[in-house]
């Protein structure tokens, strides 16, 4: 696959909860996959994108 978005890239934030708003307005609908990074914190996940 290819990356299609970076939605948030090396910013340092305070803990807590964080939310991104992400409206995929340019992409076609299907199945995507997004990562999250937090320090040695990794997870990958997919979603699907209905229009």
């Amino acid at each position: 696959g290819q990356e299609v978005a970076t939605l948030v890239n090396n910013e340092v934030v305070t803990p807590g909860t964080k939310e991104v708003t992400f409206t995929g307005n340019d992409l076609s609908s299907g199945i995507y996959f997004y990562t999250l990074f937090a320090g040695d914190f990794k997870e990958t996940k997919k979603m699907m994108l209905i229009k």
